[in-house]
């Protein structure tokens, strides 16, 4: 395995080792999304395109594409639509569907970095990790790494968990929703508001056992997952209660042609008190981002 030469901290990073630039690109379909570009200013070794959680904006991921551009990766975070800096003025009336993140802004997203020649890795956050599948262009991906990746149902739950997302979707969630023609997500201090389709569908499918698969309206989507043949490298923290093992698996297995490695992580492991479902990219998680970041040298230099 290839050693990372790695700050101490964040603290001690070379701000003067990369540069940021915001991105304004077009979606598959024309929609208009913004990004942010980290650029090493000296040798780029690779690309990483980061693939947000649902609702989560691209700034919760600054500090990760910092660190990764300063080991010499160009990342670029981006905001899906509807979200945060890709968000209309109002989201009451905005139309769209759940899967365009991936089947648009993501396959843009990898488009627009997959103009250099480099090899490209994506990285996913729970939803993140989904949208790979989504895309029309994953054969240009050399490697995903995603965190958190699950099916998104109840049952796969501790039952505190699962009693407290129970609640939430049903009885929390609906009358916020019908008041203001969205989800004003950022009310509870969750994430960013979300359009209506994602929200009505993102409940309609965490009620199934295998997600949006079971769906009969999205059974095209068992084909098309297959012919993902992208290594993938799935990582559950035991603490993850939105994402654990039995729940990554129910959604993974659908890549049933791309190599996979299923990664368990536990909290003590990293030196952290608690992982969870977005500790994957809070300060102090450097040590995750160097375990999948020296995944990334192997690949490059077999």
């Amino acid at each position: 395995m290839q050693n990372l030469k790695q700050p101490a901290n964040t603290q001690d990073m070379d701000i003067q080792a990369f540069k940021t630039e915001t991105i304004s690109f077009q979606a598959l379909d024309g929609y208009h999304l913004i990004g942010t570009l980290y650029t090493p200013k000296e040798h780029t070794k690779a690309q990483i395109v980061l693939s947000s959680a649902t609702g989560v904006p691209q700034a919760f991921y600054r500090r990760f594409a910092e660190y990764a551009a300063q080991l010499g990766y160009q990342t670029f975070t981006f905001d899906y639509r509807g979200v945060s800096q890709s968000a209309p003025k109002t989201l009451k009336g905005f139309q769209m569907s759940y899967l365009d993140w991936g089947k648009f802004d993501l396959t843009a997203a990898i488009d627009y970095l997959a103009q250099d020649d480099l090899p490209l890795f994506l990285v996913g956050h729970s939803y993140g990790g989904q949208a790979l599948g989504l895309t029309t262009n994953h054969h240009k991906v050399t490697a995903m790494y995603c965190f958190g990746t699950g099916a998104g149902w109840h049952g796969y739950m501790p039952l505190k968990e699962k009693i407290k997302v129970q609640v939430i979707w049903n009885i929390v969630f609906p009358p916020m929703v019908a008041a203001v023609g969205y989800l004003p997500w950022s009310k509870l201090n969750m994430g960013a508001d979300l359009p209506k389709g994602v929200y009505s569908q993102w409940r309609k499918w965490c009620k199934n056992p295998t997600y949006f698969f079971a769906d009969p309206e999205q059974h095209h989507l068992h084909d098309q997952y297959a012919q993902v043949t992208t290594p993938i490298y799935a990582v559950a923290a035991l603490d993850d209660d939105w994402a654990l093992p039995r729940s990554r698996y129910a959604f993974m297995q659908h890549y049933r042609h791309a190599p996979m490695n299923f990664i368990n992580i536990s909290a003590d492991e990293f030196g952290l008190k608690k992982i969870g479902h977005m500790g994957y990219f809070r300060k102090g998680s450097e040590a995750i981002w160097d375990k999948m970041l020296n995944t990334f040298e192997d690949l490059l230099h077999p």
